[in-house]
């Protein structure tokens, strides 16, 4: 430990004292230094993630360093213009669209929509 009080912070480099003090990977840190490199939240032992030396909360760092691509993140409400011929499914050519398509088929089984 330093002359001054204590160690220095991985943020600021001021001392740290020890009850301020947060250790994260061999490095101390003042309780209001612990934040997320970029939405900077508060952190603590249960939400940090670090990389390279940079302390980052769970989601930032999944959003910076973790998959990429289509499945990672895209959601059910992704739009897709897959019109379902790698499966086998043949396009209509009378309708124009999916209600059309739905009328047409309520009407062959006669029921009203």
């Amino acid at each position: 430990m330093p002359l001054g009080g204590g160690n220095k912070c991985g943020c600021c480099q001021k001392t740290v004292y020890f009850a301020e003090e947060v250790q994260c990977e061999g490095r101390s840190f003042h309780r209001s230094c612990f934040l997320c490199m970029v939405c900077r939240k508060c952190l603590d032992s249960t939400t940090v993630a670090v990389h390279e030396n940079e302390v980052y909360c769970k989601a930032c760092y999944g959003k910076k360093y973790g998959p990429k691509g289509y499945g990672y993140g895209a959601g059910a409400g992704t739009l897709s213009m897959d019109k379902g011929e790698s499966l086998g499914i043949k396009p209509v050519e009378h309708g124009t669209g999916v209600v059309s398509d739905v009328r047409s088929a309520a009407r062959g089984w006669n029921l009203q929509l």
